[in-house]
C-alpha cells in the first residue's frame, strides 16, 4: 500500500550545520535542510525500528535569509572561562515535507511488526498533534512547529525561480540497522533546487559514501527481553516473585 505522508514544519530560526565551517569552532547554517535533518525531524513526529523513514522532497517556501548571533561558548577542560563565536542561523523558515516509510528488511526480529496500515495511521495522527518528541530545525536551540499540510498548496517565493544550484552538501549518514552492514558512512551529493522544491535521491543512489567507522548492529529478540517478576525475585530474593500492582 502507498504509505505516503505530508506535512508542514516551520520556525523562526534553522541550523543545518554545514561541517566545513564547523571546523573553525563557528556554526554556519546549509541554505537549505539535508535529507537527514528532515528525517530526523519526521522520526519525531512518529518512528519505530519496523520502519525506514524516506524523504521524498521538500518545498521551500519563504526567501532563504540568514541572520548572526553572538554565542558564549564555554572552553574545554575549564568551565571558568569563555568563549564568544557567531553562530549564523536561517531566518523564518516554512518548509513543505513529503515523505513515505519502508519497512526495515534488515531487521527480521520485528518482522510481527510489519503492518503498514497501522503505522500510516500512527503517524498521521501524530502529525495532526505536533509530533511525539520536541520537534528542532536542525539544533537544540531551533524549535519547530509540525502541522498537516498538502504538498504544493499555497504559494511559495521560489515557485516560478529559475533552477538554483547548491553545490556538493550532505545528504545524510547512513546507520548499519538500515544499510545491512557494519559500517557507518556519510553521504554527499549535489542538491538544485526546482521552483522551490528539492528532490532528493534515495540514500542508496548518492554518489559518494564515505566510511566513518565501524558500527555494528544491536538486534533484539525474546531472549534479550526480561520480566519484571524475574528482576524482582533476582533482587528481592524467591520469597516474593510477584509485584503488587
Amino acid at each position: 500500500m502507498d504509505t505516503s505522508f505530508s506535512y508542514c514544519v516551520y520556525g523562526n530560526n534553522a541550523l543545518f550545520t554545514d561541517p566545513i565551517m564547523k571546523i573553525g569552532g563557528e556554526k554556519f547554517s546549509y541554505p537549505v535542510p539535508t535529507y537527514e535533518a528532515l528525517k530526523g525531524i519526521t522520526e519525531s513526529i512518529y518512528w519505530k525500528p519496523t520502519i525506514i523513514i524516506y524523504i521524498d522532497r521538500v518545498r521551500i517556501l519563504k526567501k532563504i535569509e540568514t541572520e548572526a548571533k553572538d554565542i558564549r561558548l564555554f572552553k574545554y577542560n575549564d568551565n571558568k572561562k569563555s568563549d564568544l563565536a557567531r553562530y549564523t542561523y536561517l531566518k523564518d523558515v516554512v518548509y513543505q515535507v513529503q515523505a513515505h516509510f519502508e519497512f526495515n528488511q534488515h531487521r527480521p526480529d520485528l518482522a510481527k511488526d510489519r503492518n503498514a496500515k497501522k503505522h500510516l495511521a500512527i503517524m498521521k495522527r501524530c502529525i495532526q498533534r505536533g509530533g511525539r518528541r520536541d520537534i528542532f530545525l536542525g539544533v537544540r536551540e531551533c524549535q519547530g512547529y509540525v502541522e498537516p499540510c498538502e504538498f504544493g498548496n499555497g504559494n511559495g517565493y521560489y515557485d516560478d525561480s529559475l533552477d538554483l544550484p547548491f553545490g556538493t552538501m550532505v545528504h545524510g549518514i547512513d546507520y548499519p540497522d538500515e544499510a545491512g552492514d557494519d559500517q557507518m558512512k556519510i553521504r554527499l551529493w549535489q542538491p538544485v533546487m526546482k521552483n522551490g522544491v528539492i528532490d532528493f535521491i534515495r540514500p542508496e543512489e548518492c554518489p559518494i559514501h564515505k566510511p566513518l567507522h565501524e558500527f555494528p548492529v544491536k538486534h533484539f529478540d525474546y531472549h534479550d527481553i526480561q520480566s519484571v517478576d524475574e528482576l524482582y525475585s533476582e533482587t528481592m530474593g524467591d520469597e516474593d516473585n510477584e509485584l503488587d500492582y
